[in-house]
């Protein structure tokens, strides 16, 4: 709600600190008094673009400031939040504009912000019907934002937001795997050839370091065959080791009878020392067995190791790690020919979630469509009292293309209406004169008031052209306004301004610096005043009088 404009150096306002309060609050005043002037100035503190024009005579400057106290769960919250700006605990919410030396200055609970955020918080917070920059109804994007709070179908904007979202994610996946596969499929082929060339070579762990043992061997094999042999003789030669040691066992057995436990302990170590001779014995026996020197097997191993080297170079890796390579170029190989059916998959998962996110769209276009079908009839009740009993309203939604379709569904949703008969329906803002359009945008409001997010209603020429029952007609639904929203309306009838539960008025005065306007709220003798001159002229009649306090009372 709107609670204060205070109004600083503004065409003809020097000073004006106008408080608002819930309700219908009236403004009134004889042409020219500066009702406009209240309306440029509150749209400096929306937003509105900077007209250094409208800097009064008493300076240099002009600054306008809106205060609002927005409920808590207000929309306009959410935006300050995004924009880092301060919410002051969700209280007073202070929007202020100044304009001086060619630059303007907008800042929001004292925070510099763009133009573009103080618009978008103002157009939360109020709406100027009627005219504006294309504000309020007569901006085509919040048509379709209004027919689905009309409707009342917010699951189906949720179901229809959340298919969207799991579609694009799915696109996303399949896109990433495709490109990874087809990055893959270019190495496939050196993959192959190099898994097969593997294959044929079969390397084993280590096995460079074995081969290149058994190859030390078979080049020493000459002296390697020598030195057991030399071994062997030591060993098994008459005067050899196990000679020895067995001479020297009978020498101690022939006088264990009579050492005693002296000699004990040296038959033990001798007997240990033959058993261990006996296993050198054997062993050098087995080695000589098995020592070959086949010239055959050499050249071989040179072959080997050749192959497995120069596999090493090709993949700048160790001999020795070729096995481990191998593994994991073979697990490579795999994964790339896997990825085929993991890419179905994934296509199979974008194609059904496009499937449902379809499916969601065409849900909340049939509710759309049929929504349109009440709201219009809501509407075209709402316009022969307010003397459009000629016109036609219709909400037209239409679908959109393959490239347009979004989160929201996949609808282009527009307010038309024709205001005589055998005229096409065109959009609102094209089809009707000033006084007209603000007639049809009330009967909008009316009709929407209960589905839309509070905001402050300002409606300006509302009555231009009307008297009578249709002037009745008119306050009546501003007082019905009124009642669920704060309202506001500019009027020059008293039957419209006989409505408001607030009543300012707007005049004009000579002063030494030129004309100022000033704003003064009336008590209920000053409102039969005023309607009394808004229904008489200059001169004020009994007859008027008596006319306005039936206007106050019924």
């Amino acid at each position: 709600m709107l609670t204060l404009l205070a109004v600083r150096n503004v065409v003809l306002i020097e000073a004006l600190d106008l408080e608002f309060r819930s309700g219908l609050t009236v403004l009134t005043g004889e042409t020219g008094a500066g009702k406009s002037i209240l309306l440029d100035a509150l749209g400096l503190a929306l937003g509105s673009r900077a007209n250094f024009g409208l800097i009064g005579p008493a300076g240099n400057s002009a600054e306008v400031t809106a205060i609002f106290t927005p409920p808590s769960q207000h929309p306009v919250w959410d935006k300050l939040e995004a924009a880092g700006i301060d919410a002051n605990d969700h209280q007073d919410l202070i929007m202020r504009r100044r304009l001086r030396d060619g630059k303007s200055t907008a800042l929001i609970n004292d925070t510099p912000v763009g133009l573009n955020v103080m618009r978008e918080c103002g157009d939360t917070l109020v709406e100027i019907q009627g005219q504006f920059e294309g504000r309020g109804l007569l901006d085509l994007s919040t048509h379709g934002v209004l027919l689905d709070r009309f409707a009342g179908h917010s699951h189906l904007l949720r179901d229809c937001q959340h298919t969207w979202q799991e579609w694009q994610a799915a696109i996303t996946h399949y896109e990433t795997a495709a490109t990874t596969r087809k990055e893959a499929e270019a190495n496939a082929a050196w993959l192959k050839d190099a898994v097969e060339q593997l294959d044929h070579l079969a390397p084993e762990a280590g096995e460079e370091s074995k081969l290149m043992e058994e190859r030390d061997v078979l080049a020493n094999v000459t002296r390697i065959a020598d030195a057991l042999s030399q071994a062997d003789h030591l060993i098994n030669g008459d005067a050899g080791a196990l000679s020895q040691i067995a001479q020297s066992s009978r020498q101690i057995g022939r006088i264990s009878d009579v050492a005693g436990s002296l000699t004990k302990d040296i038959e033990a170590a001798l007997e240990r020392a033959e058993v261990e001779i006996s296993e050198v014995e054997r062993a050098l026996a087995s080695a000589q067995a098995n020592l070959e020197g086949d010239p055959g097997r050499m050249i071989a191993l040179d072959d080997r190791l050749h192959e497995l080297r120069q596999q090493a170079r090709k993949h700048e890796v160790e001999a020795d790690d070729l096995m481990a390579l191998h593994d994991d170029l073979r697990q490579r190989l795999a994964a790339i020919e896997d990825k085929a059916g993991d890419l179905g998959k994934l296509a199979k998962a974008r194609d059904e979630a496009a499937a449902n996110y379809h499916a969601a769209r065409e849900a909340i276009s049939q509710s759309r469509q049929s929504a349109a079908g009440k709201l219009d009839a809501l509407i075209m009740a709402e316009l022969p009292p307010l003397k459009l009993e000629q016109a036609r309203f219709m909400t037209k939604v239409t679908p959109l293309s393959d490239a347009q379709i979004g989160p929201r569904g996949g609808d282009a949703i527009r307010f038309e209406a024709s205001t005589n008969p055998g005229m096409a329906e065109a959009a609102i803002d094209q089809i009707a004169s000033g006084g007209e359009l603000a007639r049809f945008l009330l009967a909008l409001k009316v009709v929407l008031s209960d589905s839309e997010a509070p905001a402050t209603l300002i409606f300006d020429e509302v009555d231009a052209g009307v008297g009578g029952a249709v002037a009745s007609a008119v306050g009546s639904r501003l007082a019905r306004l009124g009642e669920q929203t704060q309202s506001i309306v500019i009027t020059h009838s008293p039957q419209v301004a006989a409505r408001g539960k607030h009543h300012y008025r707007i005049s004009k005065s000579v002063a030494e610096n030129g004309a100022i306007s000033t704003t003064a709220m009336l008590d209920e003798d000053e409102r039969v005043e005023e309607l009394s001159r808004m229904l008489a002229g200059e001169k004020i009649t009994d007859e008027a009088k008596a006319a306005a306090r039936r206007l106050l009372e019924g």
